[in-house]
């Protein structure tokens, strides 16, 4: 929301209007803080544009399958959308050299599957 803000104030600082009553337009030059100002407003829109695509979107989440009886492992992952949109990943149990799980709990929580896999032609699959 700030960053509409900064896009009206740089906006009307070009303009010579007030489009935000709290500032005056006249106090502002175009020239260096309106360009700065309109430049801010459209990073900032891109951005939380991203940001909202991602969330929407579900980018990210997923699950993922450890089947001892079939001796298969499952990795699926939501991706942006596109031609690879669905990320799913399948291995041998027995082609699994290590794994590590990092958890971090807090206010920047994290949790990371680190797994190192033999090299073997045939046994990572890629699904769309």
């Amino acid at each position: 929301m700030s960053s509409l803000g900064f896009l009206l104030v740089g906006t009307s600082s070009y303009l010579g209007k007030n489009f935000i009553s709290l500032v005056a337009s006249q106090e502002i030059l175009f020239f260096p803080q309106g360009i700065v100002m309109s430049f801010y407003g459209i990073a900032g829109l891109f951005i939380s544009c991203y940001l909202w695509c991602t969330i929407l979107w579900n980018v990210g989440s997923g699950y993922d399958l450890f089947d001892r009886k079939e001796g298969i492992v499952r990795i699926f992952r939501w991706g942006f959308p596109g031609k690879s949109r669905r990320i799913f990943l399948r291995f041998l149990m027995k082609d699994i050299q290590s794994i590590r799980i990092e958890v971090k709990e807090g206010v920047s929580a994290r949790r990371v599957l680190y797994m190192e896999i033999r090299e073997k032609k045939g046994s990572l699959f890629v699904s769309k």
